[in-house]
């Protein structure tokens, strides 16, 4: 229908819910690579912690130009930041799982070392 046909016929509503777009859904460059990073962070923090840190900072770090690309054109790029937004949020929750089991490695390492040079139980029988 044309907009003087919904001019016309009062029971026509508009249930556009992009307040006046009518552009195209664009998507934004790098979204979903943030959503892939965020995810590999949470996966990558069991492997001593080193692959979740890097792909959670990466995550982070391109999440912010992922941002300031959204804020020029909130209308059409809403789809592809919500994907955006959802690798922000597992980039965050990885980076603080990777930071947290690296930092129990770290400890483990100093621990066995230091029982190790002083001669403690694990060298004898």
């Amino acid at each position: 229908m044309s907009e003087s046909d919904d001019l016309l016929d009062p029971g026509v509503t508009n249930t556009n819910t992009n307040a006046g777009f009518t552009g195209a859904q664009k998507t934004i460059p790098n979204a979903n690579a943030v959503l892939v990073l965020g995810i590999i962070s949470i996966v990558g923090c069991f492997l001593y912690g080193i692959p979740g840190l890097v792909c959670g900072i990466i995550a982070l770090v391109m999440f912010k130009k992922v941002k300031a690309t959204y804020m020029t054109d909130k209308a059409a790029y809403d789809a592809s930041f919500k994907n955006a937004k959802a690798g922000y949020i597992c980039a965050i929750i990885g980076t603080i799982l990777s930071a947290l089991f690296f930092l129990y490695v770290i400890f483990v390492l100093v621990i066995f070392a230091s029982v190790a040079t002083s001669g403690g139980g694990f060298g004898r029988f």
